[in-house]
Order: structure tokens, then sequence, then C-alpha cells
């Protein structure tokens, strides 16, 4: 399944700010759904095809004995020309979707019966992550 919005106001948008210049906001204590959440400590991008394994990650260890929450979806386009095509003409078609990710965003929250359920699944995506995490709890 593939992640991007349903309908856009412009198809194509401009890349905006660098990544790591964007300030560093750390707020450790807002759960609000479940026990574990896991929080990035490096700004960053994800794609649609890594939210989308990081969904079947969660529902493989979680299965039916808890909840989970993703807070990101990739909203911002993409764009590339194809492989071989001279410059100008234009800008490129859309080929992806990606999410911008800045520092100390809470990315999910697992809500298990069992805390090593949801330990072993935040652990498994740290991982999967090409940034740096840190796991966080509301007890």
């Amino acid at each position: 399944m593939k992640l991007e919005p349903k309908s856009f106001k412009y198809k194509k948008q401009q890349k905006g700010k660098k990544q790591n210049l964007i300030n560093k906001i750390l707020m450790l204590d807002r759960l609000s759904y479940g026990h574990l959440g896991l929080v990035t400590l490096e700004p960053g991008i994800l794609t649609g095809k890594q939210i989308d394994t990081m969904k079947q990650t969660l529902n493989k260890i979680v299965k039916k004995s808890g909840t989970f929450f993703l807070y990101i979806f990739p909203f911002t386009p993409v764009t590339s020309k194809p492989l071989a095509v001279r410059m100008g003409k234009g800008k490129g078609n859309v080929s992806h979707h990606i999410s911008k990710i800045k520092c100390g965003t809470l990315i999910c929250e697992v809500d298990t019966n069992s805390n090593i359920i949801s330990m072993r699944a935040l652990k498994t995506l740290q991982y999967k992550l090409p940034f740096n995490t840190k796991i966080i709890s509301s007890y």
C-alpha cells in the first residue's frame, strides 16, 4: 500500500528549508494514547515506503494484544526527472512523497497489555529508522 495524499492544491512543491538547520525542540512528556512512545533525537526524512514498513512491523509484533498510533504522514511530494534526459524543459514528475521530521517529533505510541511486547515493537522500529530515536514512557 503506497502512502500518499488523496488530493493537492498544487501537485509540485519547492524543497523548503534544509533539515539540519531546524532547531531542537525536545518535549518528552506528551503521550496521550499509549504507555510507550518513540521520539526523534535528530531531524530527518521518512518516505512513504518507510512509514508503511513501520505499520507492518508494528502490526506483526503488537497483533491483537494492543493498539498503536502513528503521528506522521508523507505530505511533501518529491519530483525527479527520468534518467538520460537533458537539462531544462521544466520540473520533473512526482516520484514519491516524504515526511519532513523535526527533532523531538513524536512518531508513534504503543499501548499493549504487557510492556515487554511494546518495548520489543519500539526496539525493532528503532533499527528500521534512518535517524536516532528515544523510547519514552508515561509512567
